[in-house]
């Protein structure tokens, strides 16, 4: 019986050592792609933004109808420039800034300015009365770090890239910061 007992407590020992063991490396390994990360992410942060953002975007006019807006959204779009007839920014709107004007109505709701404001909404609605006309943009020049903590602080999920004469060159996403953080994590 008593070696039964040693027996049992050297097992014991034994599978105590193998999980240490085993503990440790998953440990080490885990240390090592936090190391791999912070270095690709410390590499990302320096990217131009130029580089990343999308090019092709989807341009509007404030005249449009919110109709055509919604007919021209397809596929991944989830957002729309608003420019003069020189290429110039005059506004920013997204499908979150839409959804807001189909908000159900709720009930015991308290009858507002916002309230009658949304449901004045129709076809005839233009782009100009749904715009937001101070986009919050970064500069063609800026890096990628600056990008991230402007969406950070503002909770902004596309930014519109103009240059000094506010021409628009592209739109920056978070998806597009999503899918180089994928590239190089690879």
């Amino acid at each position: 019986m008593v070696e039964d007992a040693l027996n049992l407590s050297r097992s014991e020992k034994s599978k105590r050592k193998k999980m240490h063991i085993i503990v440790g490396k998953r440990r080490h390994l885990q240390m090592q792609r936090k190391q791999e990360l912070s270095h690709n992410i410390k590499y990302i942060s320096k990217v131009p933004v130029k580089l990343v953002m999308d090019r092709e975007f989807l341009t509007v006019h404030p005249e449009d109808s919110i109709v055509t807006l919604i007919e021209q959204l397809r596929g991944e779009e989830t957002s729309a420039i608003v420019l003069d007839s020189e290429g110039k920014l005059l506004g920013f709107i997204t499908v979150k800034d839409l959804l807001k004007f189909f908000e159900p109505l709720q009930r015991y709701r308290v009858v507002g300015l916002g309230l009658l404001k949304k449901y004045r909404v129709s076809r005839a609605t233009r782009i100009r009365d749904v715009m937001t006309t101070k986009p919050i943009t970064i500069h063609i020049d800026d890096n990628l770090g600056h990008a991230i903590k402007v969406m950070i602080e503002t909770g902004k999920h596309h930014l519109p890239v103009i240059d000094n004469n506010k021409r628009v060159h592209g739109v920056l996403e978070v998806k597009d910061i999503i899918r180089l953080i994928r590239i190089v994590s690879t």
